[in-house]
């Protein structure tokens, strides 16, 4: 018997990989995040699987279905958004997994933060103007943030943020990030990435605000905010494919000795 923690990705079931949709498939006990994660993800759970919806239960609830199930024999697939590592909450399932003596396995899933540089048609990681990822959230109800780990400190790079469960603070977030990235830093607000109403929302750390109130988006979206959101920018190609630049796989063409 094995749980496996399976990334269902954002939203669209076309993201849920391979691996993922075919444990799925095997599993006879399914909890999966019904506030996150579509029931068509888990459509394919098969006859007779006890398939639920773990939005209005409690760790301890869930963790009692995974205790009976591992007292059957039977597999448990626990369907997560996203990818269980980013914000997945696994982490107190597994420590309580291990007390019990009871295996498990991870299966990585799509992020949100890709399927939304998906959505939004760019990279997020541009030619001298941003070369790192800063992956982050505000803490409001949630669990506090570790010390260190600010806005502020993380601004200080200049690079791409990746703000999760900050809908409902973006004038907090506008106000600390003004001072790094200036008030027409570019940000985008992507609601529901996946989802059928998905909403994509462009604009600056100054108009922003507005724009989310216009659309009365209270909960479930991610916020970037960098440089490289911008098309204005005139980078340099990458030197990745650059013919002046060789490398291991396209080393520099040798000298034809019969034309020299």
């Amino acid at each position: 018997m094995t749980v496996y923690f399976i990334g269902a990705g954002p939203g669209d079931p076309e993201l849920l990989t391979l691996k993922g949709a075919r444990l799925i498939s095997q599993c006879q006990v399914c909890l999966f995040a019904g506030s996150l994660v579509p029931e068509a993800v888990v459509a394919g759970a098969p006859d007779g699987a006890r398939v639920m919806d773990t939005a209005p239960m409690t760790l301890e609830d869930t963790h009692a279905e995974i205790v009976a199930a591992h007292a059957r024999g039977e597999d448990v697939a626990r369907v997560h958004s996203g990818d269980p590592s980013l914000y997945g909450a696994i982490a107190e399932q597994i420590r309580r997994l291990k007390a019990d003596g009871i295996p498990y396995e991870i299966i990585p899933g799509v992020p949100a933060y890709v399927a939304a540089a998906a959505a939004l048609g760019q990279e997020l990681t541009i030619p001298e103007v941003a070369q790192s990822l800063v992956l982050t959230r505000m803490s409001m109800k949630s669990t506090s943030m570790p010390e260190g780990e600010t806005l502020e400190n993380f601004a200080r790079s200049g690079t791409t943020l990746a703000i999760h469960l900050g809908i409902r603070a973006l004038r907090d977030i506008e106000r600390r990030l003004s001072p790094f990235y200036g008030e027409d830093c570019p940000v985008a607000v992507i609601y529901r990435v996946g989802w059928p109403d998905q909403v994509i929302l462009r604009g600056t750390l100054t108009d922003i605000h507005a724009q989310v109130r216009a659309a009365k988006i209270t909960r479930t979206a991610l916020i970037l905010v960098g440089p490289a959101l911008s098309d204005a920018h005139g980078f340099p190609d990458s030197a990745l494919y650059d013919a002046a630049k060789p490398h291991v796989l396209r080393p520099k063409v040798a000298i034809n000795t019969k034309e020299a």
